[in-house]
């Protein structure tokens, strides 16, 4: 494999049962992401999308295919170094947030090192991990809003805080579901500006978005049709 490539996917097939209907949703997906790329996956409503997103981040299992990562297969590893990829080289970014309501800001976004610690080592380093999170925190312009619940923030700053959450461990790919999806246009091009300037840094991106204008100023779009990627 070349060392580049970071994560590939390989005749990728996932059939979804409804009631007494099988719909395949994904028909022989191969899709390669290079280090360092940002990549969007366009295509209509029920073409495969978030589904293919969702599996390269092994959120969900495919019926058939392979997913490797950094020359690991993820899918016949132990259950554990899936747990591990989620906490920790993966960063997720969904639609609606997902933001624990009862915690402030500045929980949040430090929750997935506390997921992936001991207590001992929580203990140990809750004072460092809580300095870097805030330094996040500021860096997305949030530094007024540490405190605060999440019922207290608009839809950008809660999507800010999301996008905080998901780079706090450094993740090796942030994998990002229509993150503007639930915005107003405005906001949702102060969201995208984020992950460009993230993106500029060193850190892979794959986005799954509607917005062809928005997909048009990423390095690669990946089009997906009936389940198959078209050119």
């Amino acid at each position: 494999m070349n060392n580049n490539i970071l994560l590939q996917a390989n005749n990728l097939h996932k059939t979804y049962q409804l009631d007494m209907v099988r719909v395949p949703v994904l028909k022989g997906v191969d899709l390669q992401i290079k280090k360092g790329e940002f990549v969007t996956i366009v295509g209509v409503s029920g073409s495969g999308k978030s589904t293919l997103l969702h599996i390269l981040g092994a959120l969900d299992q495919p019926d058939q295919g392979s997913v490797t990562f950094n020359q690991t297969d993820v899918f016949t590893a132990p259950d554990t170094y899936r747990d591990d990829l989620r906490n920790k080289a993966f960063g997720f970014v969904f639609q609606f947030y997902h933001l624990l309501p009862e915690l402030t800001v500045l929980e949040n976004v430090t929750m997935p090192v506390l997921i992936g610690s001991t207590v001992g080592n929580w203990l140990g380093q809750s004072r460092v991990v809580e300095d870097h999170a805030k330094g996040i925190l500021t860096r997305l312009g949030l530094d007024h809003r540490i405190f605060h619940l999440p019922g207290q923030l608009s839809g950008g700053e809660r999507q800010r805080v999301a996008i905080a959450r998901a780079i706090v461990n450094a993740p090796e790919i942030l994998l990002a579901d229509e993150p503007t999806g639930n915005l107003d246009a405005a906001t949702g091009k102060q969201i995208f500006q984020i992950l460009l300037e993230l993106n500029r840094t060193g850190q892979t991106v794959i986005m799954v978005t509607h917005d062809t204008e928005l997909a048009r100023q990423t390095h690669r779009i990946v089009k997906l049709h009936d389940g198959k990627i078209v050119n």
